[in-house]
């Protein structure tokens, strides 16, 4: 019997006590956030929403903000776990870098890189793989998922091993914190395993880490289906005005008039409302109270005030960085050196624990 299939699985991570942690978590980030840090990112298949946007990256903002040290990957390689070939790459990853630098993430406090550009980090792979069954990657529910959703013609090696894949992006710099939301629990679960495995066998290297669960609103795409990229119903972060009232206007509602704050009931209504809190800073309920029976065109209109008000600064810095596009590879000539940096010490110490350093 091989040595995975004896060693005793951890407790998997309840959502109850992901979020107890969190909260202790974040009492320790405001004391001293410099014993901290993360790994985020995000795969390059397209402009950020905002879904993105108040779902992660203004988290991401804010822990940067706070001291927190930061990993942003742009996780180009995985873009094929669920496609046959990665489309446009170069353009989606540009469009990325100025998504994040639009939104207030500092290239000289967190490092932004891409995985093609960082050979050790992808090398952690190959341990990594020998530390986990075909069974706890079949069981990953949010493997099962994407391969369910898979655009390719049959399922990958890569699709089926991405997991291990985030472990050693999360790994390779040690990173002790994972701010993510409540579906990607498995994904962080398996890098703890991935971890306390290695440690187990080989000597003490790499940290377990925490998961930071975000608390992050759920925003439905216009059409009042899971806000996406590919589904065409999302209100990117680069999109003009005149888009944003348009995608807005055409929005899905409901028949009532009134206009009231019912996620379970009302769910598109609700995540319009909701948009325009977030977007105000004030809360879902007092919106809709201040619209009443004025109805859905009323509603409409609030949102995308509310939204065009909100990304307009975020916007003028978009179309800015827009202008130099060799300051956005300079930006990740710097990033992938210093992520390199990170990650060859790494693999040596990994070698050095293996024995295998020659």
């Amino acid at each position: 019997m091989s040595a995975i299939a004896t060693t005793t699985p951890a407790a998997p991570i309840s959502i109850s006590a992901a979020q107890a942690r969190s909260s202790d978590l974040e009492e320790l980030i405001s004391a001293d956030p410099g014993q901290f840090r993360i790994l985020t990112g995000d795969r390059p298949t397209g402009r950020l929403h905002l879904g993105h946007y108040f779902g992660t990256l203004h988290n991401r903002v804010r822990l940067q903000d706070l001291g927190v040290e930061t990993y942003v990957l742009i996780a180009d390689y995985q873009v094929l776990t669920d496609r046959d070939v990665a489309d446009n790459l170069t353009e989606y990853v540009e469009e990325l870098v100025l998504d994040y630098l639009a939104i207030g993430i500092d290239p000289a406090r967190s490092t932004i890189f891409t995985h093609s550009a960082v050979p050790a980090l992808n090398q952690l792979m190959l341990p990594f793989l020998s530390l986990v069954s075909i069974a706890e990657l079949e069981r990953n529910p949010t493997v099962k998922d994407e391969i369910a959703h898979s655009r390719q013609a049959a399922v990958s090696g890569l699709m089926y091993t991405y997991p291990v894949h985030q472990a050693a992006d999360i790994l390779f710099c040690k990173a002790n914190l994972v701010p993510v939301g409540r579906d990607q629990l498995p994904h962080v679960e398996l890098t703890r395993t991935v971890a306390r495995r290695f440690n187990e066998r080989y000597g003490v290297v790499f940290p377990r880490p925490d998961v930071l669960l975000s608390n992050a609103p759920l925003l439905l795409g216009t059409d009042g289906t899971k806000m996406s990229k590919s589904r065409g119903n999302a209100i990117a972060l680069a999109a003009d005005a005149d888009e944003t009232a348009r995608l807005i206007k055409g929005a899905t509602t409901d028949v009532e008039r009134h206009i009231t704050y019912d996620p379970v009931a009302r769910p598109q209504v609700a995540s319009l409302l909701l948009l325009a809190a977030l977007c105000q800073d004030r809360a879902p309920e007092a919106v809709a109270e201040e619209i009443g029976s004025a109805g859905a065109a009323a509603l409409k209109r609030t949102v995308t005030d509310a939204v065009n008000s909100y990304l307009a600064p975020i916007r003028a810095r978009r179309a800015e960085y827009a202008e130099d596009r060799g300051y956005l590879r300079q930006i990740l000539r710097a990033g992938n050196e210093r992520a390199n940096a990170v990650a060859d010490a790494t693999l040596v110490e990994v070698r050095q624990a293996m024995d295998a350093l020659y």
